[in-house]
């Protein structure tokens, strides 16, 4: 089923503010990658030590059937913060195809920080801010 997620950027205190929002929501954490969780990439340097421990990835459902996302938003990984990077829309769609259409159109005219593709943990992934400055986000967990 198709559905829409807030996604956040923090300044390296992502998952206490995702305890805090699981206590107040009165939910649990259903998901959470660390940086260190990252496997090495070809021409990316690995990822400093006193990063491996911030969050890459959390997901926390709160109301409505809405999912909180968020990530600790360092430098070279969409961080630091400034303006409003803060926040990413992040879309799921049912199919590739969809999620493929969505990109295309969202992304033209604007840039894109990372291109839709198969990632590591499965999903097929892109991320990019659309011509009027705004943070999107793609995941799609379906295989075709």
């Amino acid at each position: 089923m198709a559905s829409v997620s807030t996604y956040l950027n923090f300044a390296g205190n992502t998952e206490e503010a995702f305890r805090f929002y699981a206590e107040v929501f009165g939910t649990e954490i259903v998901g959470i990658y660390r940086i260190g969780d990252i496997p090495p990439m070809e021409g990316m340097p690995a990822p400093a030590e006193e990063h491996k421990n911030l969050i890459m990835n959390i997901a926390l459902p709160i109301t409505g059937g809405h999912m909180l996302m968020g990530t600790d938003a360092i430098e070279g990984m969409g961080g630091p913060i400034h303006g409003c990077n803060d926040v990413h829309i992040c879309l799921a769609p049912d199919t590739r195809a969809e999620a493929d259409r969505i990109f295309a159109e969202l992304s033209a005219g604007g840039d894109v920080e990372m291109p839709i593709g198969e990632q590591f943990w499965g999903d097929y992934y892109a991320a990019f801010t659309d011509k009027f400055g705004k943070h999107w986000m793609i995941n799609c967990t379906a295989k075709v």
